[in-house]
């Protein structure tokens, strides 16, 4: 029987490409054990998932809250579908126990249908009307900051993952995601499942490869208006926030949790922004 070795490609615009330089790099376990061999991104590429991401923001960001919550919870479902599938992938990329693994795909699909939830109450929760003098009403609403790019924990294969990809896009952002250097392989999986559930294309966008070479490029992207650190090591994150400074990105940079914890509402709301509209009233 031949040894065929799966190479697994970037997600960009809902399509599974090749890394423009067609640089591949292996992937391997704990143990040394080869898994796969995954697309070495660049800046090309990252250009690229930027261009995708743009593209897509207009119609996502003006979708009704309802409609984006229905978009997320179909990829919930097909989480669920194949938690076993995914389960056996972070026992090999891991080298964990059974029982773990299939806990921590169970949460990852929990915390993914709890921020599904929020897509038409965040209006709600953040938007107010304000109190003011004069023959005026002013209303503060939340928008989405725009194309976001997303660094992933580089812990928490699959739950971590979820929790920061999530927030984002819940909102009406739309996301590039620089997979986990130690575990790439779930966020393929994860990019798969955005596809077989229809999530528009370009909303979500995967590069996988050295999140030293490929976030740099997109820290200082002209068109990313954020960027959350979760993934970066100290020293490059206080040179991607330095870069991040040339278009005044929104930084997220909070500590990284026990992504096994409930989830908070502040990453959620670390990539909105408020928008207060004035109105004369009527005498």
């Amino acid at each position: 029987m031949s040894n065929v070795r799966t190479i697994h490609r970037l997600f960009i615009g809902g399509a599974f490409p090749r890394a423009a330089s067609g640089r591949t790099f292996d992937v391997h376990g704990p143990d040394g054990a080869f898994l796969a061999r995954a697309a070495l991104a660049a800046g090309r590429d990252a250009r690229d998932a930027v261009v995708a991401a743009r593209a897509a923001f207009p119609a996502w960001s003006r979708a009704a809250g309802f409609d984006r919550g229905q978009a997320l919870y179909r990829v919930a479902e097909v989480l669920d579908d194949h938690r076993a599938q995914f389960a056996a992938q972070l026992r090999r990329a891991t080298d964990g126990a059974q029982d773990a693994a299939d806990a921590e795909v169970d949460a990852a699909v929990d915390r993914w249908t709890w921020y599904a939830g929020w897509a038409d109450k965040i209006t709600q929760v953040r938007g107010t009307v304000n109190p003011v003098a004069g023959q005026f009403a002013t209303v503060s609403l939340p928008e989405p900051v725009g194309v976001t790019a997303v660094l992933a924990p580089q812990d928490g294969a699959l739950l971590g993952l979820v929790s920061v990809l999530a927030p984002v896009i819940v909102s009406g952002n739309t996301a590039v995601l620089v997979a986990s250097e130690r575990y790439p392989l779930p966020a393929v999986a994860l990019a798969e499942a955005l596809a077989a559930a229809a999530l528009p294309a370009g909303v979500v966008n995967v590069l996988t490869g050295e999140v030293a070479e490929i976030a740099p490029w997109l820290a200082a992207h002209q068109d990313v208006n954020a960027i959350d650190l979760a993934g970066a090591p100290g020293a490059l994150a206080d040179d991607l926030a330095v870069a991040a400074a040339g278009n005044l990105k929104r930084v997220v940079r909070l500590p990284n949790p026990d992504w096994a914890a409930e989830p908070g509402l502040e990453r959620m709301f670390a990539t909105l922004e408020t928008k207060t509209i004035w109105h004369p009233l009527g005498t």
